[in-house]
């Protein structure tokens, strides 16, 4: 790995063939008049100049020391970018991208052979702007994204309606009601934040349009056609966070053109993610580069297809600043050889696949059943995971076995087969499994859901017969853990998960015949353990002067006199100024989610974001709330936005729609 001096510009435009105008952040190595290098693409909506800077300046000079080129580019209406955006990975957002990768190509000092990398929507829209294939794009890291965005996102998840899609609707009308910065786009500021504030979407109304698999969920998802995939993924995920099947269904997919690495982490790329154990990201990546960027003859072709850490026991907690666990490689990734559990006479699980079972079993869980369901995607080890399972357990039919004598080691999505029957259309299914450790603690390992309509698939959901016992299979989010001996492995079934997902419009509850429940659990196999390299620098962010310090709380109230449940998040990130700017942020999140635990009506979202840029004696704001409740029939989403500058408001807007729900 070389060190070569670079520089930073900060403000490139990349201008597009509509004339719309992008901002760039480009890391520079030196001497590229003579020695054309590669480069990466990240491609975001989340602010170059405030948003990641951060992390961005924790790698690009890294990459840049070493002869890539980083170029940190806002999408069209984000950051200083010029115009509005239209949506999430939309057919114009990825034709930007291509455009981009050929600006990159043709650059003088680039050799002209771009990678493309980013985390989330970063790790989305790489995937597809490599489907799209522009010739210049040679190679991707992908960490924490999907390959099927209606599954495996924020959205829904087998036809269940997610959270976390009010809450990331919210996070976006806030991100995208800020204003570029003023030092870059000059007198041009106000204007264009005018512009932003009074033509963005607010993606929600969108998203509740299309309940089912349809075309607009199709569009970016690679495992439409894996075959046509054209360029080498290294595919990157956590198993504390929500995106963690991706790794597994792009080696599945793409075969020998992908390559998987999970770690212990939430919802951050690893060099700095929670929980540890860390792995040297910056050193991983810049192999892969120059592997497919500059031809290096270093062997990442040769790179396990799965290496992954199997998580060994560990406990929920405050915070979780370290899981034990070890690493493992597979060569070649096959489909798992499956041990069976099943019902056996006294109410038990058990290894075997003709269990007696206890008949049939009535379940109809309090709808606030999940508050120890942690996030959809985690951001932090804390209370953002999941927690100890036995409260939501109370509310949950159970089957554990005895103690293990021996430990069991497993990887890959476990599989739950059985029937059920419900009076109603439909109801939703979750399943949880669950370390069960010698004191009581339960940690959850595992856990799937299904809307019962969506059994057969997400594209034409079909009610369920009234009273008819229907065969269900549920595949579970994939997961490496080691169940200790003296350890009992639990299967939870509930009819609720709030607030992660959204009742169903009737609260029918379930029948389940015990007499026909297998679960089947992926065993580990042939293996061998690994290491991989933590990095160097245990704290590789840069530091910022803080003018506030950040908080953070999550609670549960029970209001026992009048029957509702509230789930209160509050964060707020500080006041930050960064040092070569001189731009100081602040972002405030409260959000609160209501049920009455019977009442699946009575259910309300309601999320309020406070967003404030100060520099000098300038002080610009946004308040944006967002808000979901429903009916039996209609989702019923409002949404108002209002920008000041200083002490004046200087817009508002608002949104309203009621969108019918789409359950069948």
């Amino acid at each position: 790995m070389s060190d070569r001096n670079f520089t930073v510009i900060e403000n490139e435009w990349i201008t597009l063939k509509d004339g719309t105008r992008l901002a760039a952040r480009i890391w520079m190595p030196e001497g590229t008049e003579q020695n054309p290098v590669p480069a990466v693409l990240e491609y975001l909506p989340y602010r170059k100049r405030d948003g990641t800077c951060a992390r961005d300046e924790s790698t690009y000079p890294v990459f840049a020391a070493a002869g890539i080129a980083g170029v940190r580019v806002d999408i069209r209406g984000c950051g200083e970018s010029e115009g509005v955006i239209d949506g999430e990975y939309t057919p114009r957002e990825l034709s930007d991208g291509c455009e981009i990768i050929e600006w990159i190509a043709a650059q003088p000092w680039s050799n002209g052979k771009v990678g493309m990398m980013g985390i989330s929507w970063g790790g989305f829209n790489c995937l597809q702007v490599a489907a799209l294939k522009p010739p210049a794009l040679k190679a991707v890291i992908s960490i924490a994204s999907t390959v099927d965005r209606y599954n495996d996102d924020i959205h829904y998840k087998n036809g269940c309606h997610l959270s976390a899609q009010l809450s990331w609707a919210a996070t976006m009308l806030a991100y995208q009601s800020r204003s570029p910065d003023p030092e870059l786009v000059g007198e041009r500021w106000k204007e264009m934040w005018l512009e932003r504030l009074e033509n963005e979407p607010f993606f929600l109304e969108e998203w509740l349009e299309h309940q089912r698999r349809d075309d607009f969920w199709r569009h970016g998802s690679i495992s439409e056609d894996f075959d046509g995939f054209p360029i080498p993924a290294l595919v990157i995920a956590g198993w504390a966070d929500g995106y963690r099947n991706t790794p597994i269904k792009a080696i599945e997919g793409l075969g020998g053109k992908a390559k998987a690495l999970i770690g212990p982490w939430v919802h951050k790329y690893p060099h700095f993610a929670w929980p540890k154990p860390r792995a040297d990201f910056h050193s991983e990546a810049i192999r892969w580069w120059n592997r497919w960027l500059r031809s290096e003859k270093n062997d990442a072709e040769k790179l396990p297809q799965m290496r992954a850490y199997i998580l060994d026991g560990p406990k929920p907690a405050l915070r979780r600043n370290e899981d034990p666990g070890r690493w493992i490689a597979k060569d070649a990734w096959n489909a798992p050889e499956m041990r069976t559990l099943t019902i056996s006479s006294d109410g038990s699980l058990a290894t075997g696949s003709s269990g007696k079972g206890v008949g049939d079993i009535y379940i109809r869980s309090p709808l606030d059943t999940g508050t120890a369901a942690g996030e959809y995607f985690t951001l932090k080890p804390d209370a953002e995971m999941a927690g100890d399972q036995r409260m939501d357990d109370a509310g949950s039919l159970t089957f554990e076995t005895r103690p293990l004598l021996v430990a069991e080691d497993y990887l890959g999505e476990p599989l739950l087969a059985l029937d059920v029957s419900c009076s109603a259309a439909t109801a939703n299914l979750i399943a949880r499994l669950v370390d069960i450790h010698p004191d009581g603690t339960a940690t959850r390992v595992s856990f799937g859901v299904v809307n019962l309509a969506h059994r057969d698939g997400n594209a034409r959901p079909q009610p369920m017969q009234k009273n008819h016992k229907t065969r269900v299979t549920l595949k579970l989010d994939a997961c490496g853990y080691r169940f200790r001996s003296g350890h009992r492995i639990r299967l939870s079934l509930s009819t609720s998960y709030w607030p992660m997902i959204l009742p169903p419009p009737t609260d029918s509850g379930l029948t389940i015949d015990t007499e026909t429940l297998s679960l089947s659990l992926p065993l580990l196999g042939e293996h061998r353990e690994i290491v991989v390299p933590q990095p160097a620098d245990p704290n590789p962010l840069p530091s910022y002067i803080e003018h506030s310090p950040a908080k953070t709380r999550r609670s549960v109230e029970r209001d026992m006199t009048k029957g509702v449940t509230h789930y209160r998040i509050h964060e707020d990130t500080g006041l930050v100024e960064h040092p070569g700017t001189g731009n100081a942020t602040q972002d405030i999140r409260d959000e609160t989610w209501s049920i009455a635990p019977g009442d699946p009506h009575s259910m309300t979202g309601v999320s309020t974001w406070t967003c404030i840029a100060k520099r000098g004696e300038q002080s610009l704001k946004t308040v944006s709330t967002s808000r979901l409740d429903c009916t039996g029939t209609e989702w019923i989403t409002s949404a108002k936005v209002e920008a000041f500058e200083g002490e004046t408001k200087i817009f508002e807007k608002a949104f309203e729609k009621r969108v019918r729900r789409d359950f069948m």
